[in-house]
């Protein structure tokens, strides 16, 4: 048991978090799953297992602090220590001009995708401490692109990043570092596709529509795997930075360890 590394992945009941989960138990580790819906939870936890790995299955919404520190105990409670954290729950929601989000909306989003991952990393930070651990941000390219009628999202991508860097300096002893996972093929997407034409220029919503036409979107295991490498591998030199899913750096010993199919 005390070889296997101990991971907790964020919106890990669907897309990239179940993804990245799945690459985590081809190599045996115990993974905490945490969403905010049990059902998907579960079977995601039965591919864990038949993978080799071990499910802890944790429903929660990481806006909320005390759900996040029941997380972490849980996880402590039930493998005894935590090696990595992938913070990659996150929201596009509200789609939608500054001049007519709900307020309550676009609070919300920064809620899920810059609170949340500080609250889960200020309930786990002194467990992963003492691991000399890692802990994976999951970002965007909307951190430093413009993104018309998407300002929560970029802004809370960009501040995700910059937290990062501070979070790296401060605490020698981890690992942090965030990614891009590049265009991916989930319930993301549709929801751009099937939203954003209230509100987008037909320019954007064809931008969009083309991506998963022309199978321009990366399916969750690409990116996935580049993550499960740094939740378990990223060496201390990447503390502080900023990856790109198909950094070379990072893909070429992710294939090594993982192989070509999940």
């Amino acid at each position: 048991m005390h070889d296997m590394p101990v991971v907790i992945v964020t919106g890990a009941s669907r897309g990239l978090g179940a993804a990245v989960a799945r690459w985590l138990a081809k190599v045996q580790a115990a993974v905490t799953l945490v969403a905010r819906s049990e059902e998907k939870l579960k079977n995601v936890a039965g591919d864990i297992r038949y993978l080799g790995g071990k499910p802890l299955i944790v429903t929660a919404d990481v806006s909320n602090y005390d759900a996040c520190r029941s997380v972490v105990e849980l996880t402590l409670g039930r493998f005894g220590r935590i090696d990595a954290l992938v913070n990659n729950a996150g929201i596009i929601q509200p789609i939608s001009s500054v001049s007519r989000t709900e307020p309550d909306a676009w609070r919300y989003n920064i809620e899920v995708n810059l609170l949340g991952p500080f609250n889960m990393i200020r309930a786990a930070i002194s467990s992963l401490c003492r691991q000399y651990g890692r802990i994976v941000n999951v970002s965007s390219g909307a951190a430093s692109r413009v993104l018309k009628n998407a300002s929560a999202y970029c802004a809370a991508k960009a501040a995700l990043n910059h937290f990062t860097q501070v979070l790296a300096e401060e605490n020698p002893e981890v690992t942090a570092v965030t990614v891009r996972p590049g265009v991916v093929d989930t319930d993301m997407q549709a929801f751009i596709r099937n939203e954003g034409v209230k509100v987008m220029s037909d320019e954007q919503v064809a931008y969009y529509r083309q991506l998963k036409d022309n199978g321009e979107l990366e399916p969750p295991e690409i990116p996935a795997r580049s993550i499960a490498w740094l939740a378990l591998y990223a060496p201390q030199k990447f503390s502080g930075q900023f990856f790109d899913y198909d950094d070379p750096r990072i893909t070429k010993f992710a294939l090594k360890i993982f192989g070509e199919n999940p």
